[in-house]
């Protein structure tokens, strides 16, 4: 009997402990739930939720009747010309516009990290777009690239014709400036950042080892430049996707041809309640963005995984 009561005492602090260790627990992870919740809440009412309506809504003929039709809105979608204008220029300027705003960001990041003068009003220069209001990029480009616009009268001084800029194919080119205009910046302090993080010991033996500024950035920024390239290109993408509104305010519901993209699609469906036909669009968008961002993610572990390991 003695020896059992011994051995309950020594066994009684230890028991107290495991009971407090395990309400600590419970509180903690109680209390990260009520913090995290309202996240959660917000996430499921504003995007699970909204998309799951999205997919049903692809699988019926209207939101009214709500027939199940199962493929048929993406076998019409598919089928469309308008849908297909919209996507090859959509396209187009995604090929175009995102690679030129990651590689003149990158430029323009290397040449301001060398010692050149007034280098805080270039960085002062190529961010202030992003303060200007949309509203006055359009009354800019207007002023510019109007028919009876700015550009147009430099080239009538210098011999030429006027060009109706957002009537004709080169409304693209303008679109893909304004484009650059606006993101430059923005991609250029970020590559300034990734390239200020670059350890210097490595970039002091490469010069000691005789290295080629070329064979330095390639060989080495690059590798440390992975992650930033890839949270660029992928940011720069989803900003190609934005540019419906300034096209939207420049030109209308209907612009030409060539500055048709599927934000303009998808806005005339929508302004005219078809829903099915909507949502058919958007979940092949949401598709496509999926394949791209999973390539440029692999493409990013292969290239940056010797630095990362």
């Amino acid at each position: 009997m003695g020896k059992k009561r011994k051995e309950r005492r020594r066994n009684k602090p230890a028991a107290e402990n495991h009971i407090k260790t395990t309400r600590r627990t419970r509180k903690l992870k109680i209390s990260s739930g009520a913090f995290i919740a309202p996240s959660f809440v917000g996430v499921m009412t504003f995007f699970i939720l909204p998309f799951l309506v999205v997919i049903y809504y692809s699988l019926v003929d209207n939101p009214i009747s709500a027939n199940f039709v199962f493929l048929d809105n993406f076998k019409s979608i598919l089928g469309n010309a308008s849908f297909k204008t919209a996507v090859r220029n959509t396209f187009t300027f995604a090929a175009v516009a995102v690679p030129l705003a990651v590689v003149l960001s990158l430029l323009l990041a290397i040449v301001l990290e060398t010692k050149l003068p007034f280098r805080s009003q270039f960085r002062t220069f190529f961010l202030s777009p992003m303060m200007v209001p949309v509203a006055s990029i359009v009354l800019i480009w207007q002023v510019l690239f109007h028919y009876n616009g700015a550009i147009n009268e430099v080239l009538i001084k210098l011999g030429g014709s006027r060009i109706d800029w957002m009537k004709s194919d080169y409304g693209l080119i303008v679109v893909v400036i304004l484009f650059l205009w606006k993101n430059l910046g923005y991609n250029m302090i970020l590559f300034m950042a990734a390239l200020a993080s670059i350890p210097q010991d490595i970039l002091e033996v490469a010069r000691l080892e005789s290295a080629t500024p070329l064979q330095t950035f390639f060989y080495i920024k690059i590798r440390y430049l992975s992650s930033s390239l890839l949270f660029v290109t992928i940011m720069s993408l989803i900003n190609s996707f934005k540019i419906f509104r300034e096209v939207y305010l420049l030109t209308g519901d209907y612009p030409y041809d060539s500055i048709y993209t599927l934000q303009h699609f998808m806005n005339n469906k929508f302004r005219s309640l078809d829903y099915q036909t909507l949502s058919a669009a958007a979940i092949l968008m949401s598709l496509v963005m999926i394949v791209i961002i999973g390539i440029l993610f692999i493409a990013e572990n292969y290239f940056g995984k010797d630095v990362e390991g």
